[in-house]
């Protein structure tokens, strides 16, 4: 079966996988995702992740991060979505929790957090917010 939304896919996993107190889970590898996970791993919200190629198909293994036992990422939500794409300028991008979140942003330099976005001056497709 075709995944519509393999992002969206893979932050429901990384939820999924918090709520039941999971070490690591697994998720079909792509570029998008593993450049969404470094930018996680940058921003401490993961501990890491790394590809499996072991298998038919390559899988992407993300280590969870907790913090006295709740999880680092406490909501993860897909912004741009397959039926409706958002896109933001550098000085748009959203502020998530007055700077305490991040949004994750498919930029012409690459996938990168708002922070850096804005440093950069460059806008794009905002992919998620996490916080």
């Amino acid at each position: 079966m075709a995944l519509t939304d393999p992002l969206g896919d893979m932050l429901t996993r990384i939820r999924n996988g918090q709520q039941a107190k999971k070490d690591a889970v697994l998720s079909p590898a792509s570029k998008l995702r593993a450049h969404v996970l470094e930018v996680l791993q940058r921003e401490g919200y993961i501990r890491g992740f790394s590809e499996d190629t072991t298998g038919a198909h390559p899988q992407l293994r993300i280590e969870l991060k907790y913090f006295e036992g709740q999880p680092a990422i406490k909501h993860v939500a897909r912004v741009s979505k397959p039926g409706r794409r958002v896109y933001s300028g550098s000085k748009e991008l959203p502020v998530i929790r007055n700077g305490l979140g991040i949004t994750i942003v498919s930029t012409p330099k690459g996938v990168l957090s708002d922070a850096e976005a804005r440093a950069a001056n460059v806008g794009g497709e905002v992919l998620a917010e996490v916080f």
